[in-house]
């Protein structure tokens, strides 16, 4: 039995024992069994070989023990044991006292715990100093021996006080979680807004500079070149001539994006 237990805590469990037991041949005697007992019957307290008389290779075990779980007395219980462990059917944080502590706070949520909670540190740190205490007594003598020294009740009332605020903490797990979900979604409508900002601005900015070639366009004519501020240039060697008028006629649209994209 001990080795069955330390199989199914194994991380890594072997198969059952017993699934050789799942064969074709037995699966099929046990629904015959089942026919012929009807769905109510209690199959544990049938005789098999009497029910199966016609039958051979009944086996010497129950095929009661076939049957499938009840899912129905899963749901009453509300929980489910596998590979040792106990699983409940809905996920929640069990309480100190159902894991069979001494829970000191109130198991209520909506019930405030801080006084209580206070009083668990307060009796912590009073057990602490007590400890101390008892630890710089004189030994016991060998008359006294059979009485449980005083260090040793602090230490398991430390250790009660630890459990519940250790519990308490992982109570508030969920709300934690909560906390940091909303952080976490308020920062990132920050950083959209941020972005979006920064998008509307470059829209802005791009509508300025097509108004800009609008009004540049509906003039009929605009300069081309470094000389578009003044009639006439001046070199080295003396003025040159104006510089060339640029027809809207002959500007395409692709000319006037390519240099829309040379300004941005």
């Amino acid at each position: 039995m001990d080795d069955e237990e330390t199989e199914l805590r194994n991380p890594f469990p072997s198969p059952p024992s017993h699934y050789t037991r799942y064969s074709d041949l037995n699966l099929r005697l046990f629904d015959l069994l089942r026919d012929r007992a009807g769905p109510d019957a209690d199959l544990y307290a049938l005789n098999q070989y009497e029910v199966l008389s016609d039958q051979t290779d009944v086996p010497d075990w129950p095929l009661a023990q076939l049957e499938k779980p009840r899912v129905d007395w899963i749901l009453e219980e509300g929980h489910y044991t596998v590979f040792g462990d106990t699983w409940f059917i809905k996920e929640k944080i069990p309480s100190l006292a159902e894991l069979g502590g001494q829970q000191l706070y109130p198991s209520d949520p909506s019930v405030d715990r801080r006084p209580a909670l206070c009083a668990v540190l307060r009796s912590l740190l009073v057990t602490y100093s007590k400890l101390l205490s008892a630890l710089l007594l004189p030994p016991l003598t060998s008359s006294s021996a059979e009485v449980e020294p005083e260090w040793k009740r602090h230490l398991e009332w430390i250790n009660i006080l630890a459990q519940n605020i250790m519990a308490a903490a992982n109570d508030l797990r969920p709300v934690q979680a909560r906390g940091n979900l909303e952080l976490m979604m308020r920062r990132q409508l920050e950083l959209r807004k941020e972005e979006t900002k920064k998008i509307h601005l470059k829209c802005d900015d791009l509508e300025a500079q097509l108004a800009e070639l609008r009004l540049a366009s509906q003039g009929g004519a605009y300069p081309v070149g470094p000389s578009a501020t003044g009639s006439m240039s001046v070199h080295a060697g003396g003025p040159t001539k104006p510089a060339p008028q640029l027809r809207l006629s002959d500007v395409s649209m692709g000319d006037v994006l390519s240099w829309a994209e040379e300004i941005l």
